[in-house]
């Protein structure tokens, strides 16, 4: 009897053990599968994390048109809000986290270029920004790039729109160069350069913050068109369904608001010929 009994409980016993393996064999439901999300319990988005009015992030609160774009697509996606991973997108990193597979999507700024175009690929655009400056309120002399010639322009490391006026416009121009755009700001309302320069959608989230709020002014004369996209793996499989999100974006009122409601205060108002855009075929 006592040994039917020893052989009975190592029978359970082995029993016990194969469904404890085959439990952590198989995820079953709360595995990875869609999780309800389009395809994966998280979507990892970057965006910039500097930006006001862009992209920016306030300890655990990411803000600006570019978030509000990424929520809005990702919603389109099927992935609700407490999905969305952000991950911080430096501009020279882009198309490097992009193919080393650290982010799925890029709002961040993301201009489509055909040399971008050769290792990643874009839907959109979902807004057309162009290169211009920022000037003090009161500022009536510089109306545009030709304008600085003799006069202080600050600009981030490496600017391609300051590089642009010096080649172009204003070979005379005094180029300070900063880590941030911030730093040129404080600069500028200090009265230590005349006038920054970046993509005026970027300018004008510079102006919307509270503290610039009145001190400083877009000054509406673009001299480049910069077509933002979303950036994704090359021929991502999900390019046609984020083309489709930006384009009933566009249409339902929701672009128009996201962009009032972060760049609104700077007075701001971008070009209507080229605004809101009409994202062309995924590439």
């Amino acid at each position: 009897m006592r040994t039917r009994l020893m052989a009975a409980a190592m029978v359970a016993a082995g029993a016990l053990t194969l469904a404890a393996c085959s439990s952590d064999d198989d995820p079953g439901d709360g595995g990875t599968g869609d999780g309800g999300g389009g395809g994966g319990d998280t979507i990892r988005i970057g965006i910039k994390f500097d930006q006001p009015g862009l992209g920016f992030k306030d300890g655990d609160t990411y803000t600006g048109f570019d978030v509000d774009v990424a929520k809005y697509v990702a919603g389109e996606l099927g992935y609700t809000e407490d999905q969305i991973e952000f991950v911080e997108s430096p501009s020279a990193q882009r198309e490097t986290m992009l193919q080393n597979g650290q982010v799925d999507l890029i709002f961040a700024t993301y201009s489509i270029t055909d040399e971008r175009k050769e290792v990643v690929s874009f839907a959109g655009p979902y807004f057309v920004a162009g290169q211009d400056l920022l000037v003090a309120a009161d500022d009536t002399t510089i109306t545009g790039p030709e304008d600085l010639e003799g006069k202080n322009l600050c600009s981030v490391t490496g600017s391609t729109s300051a590089q642009r006026i010096k080649d172009e416009y204003a070979a005379g121009t005094n180029l300070l160069e900063q880590p941030g755009y911030s730093e040129c700001v404080t600069a500028l309302t200090a009265g230590t350069v005349d006038a920054v320069t970046t993509d005026d959608i970027i300018l004008a989230g510079l102006a919307s913050i509270p503290a610039n709020e009145g001190k400083v002014k877009v000054v509406g004369n673009p001299f480049s068109e910069e077509n933002y996209g979303v950036g994704m793996p090359k021929d991502s499989d999900r390019c046609q369904a984020v083309t489709d999100a930006i384009t009933k974006m566009l249409g339902d009122g929701a672009w128009q608001k996201a962009l009032d409601d972060n760049v609104g205060a700077s007075g701001y108002v971008p070009n209507a010929d080229l605004n809101p855009p009409e994202p062309a075929a995924c590439e």
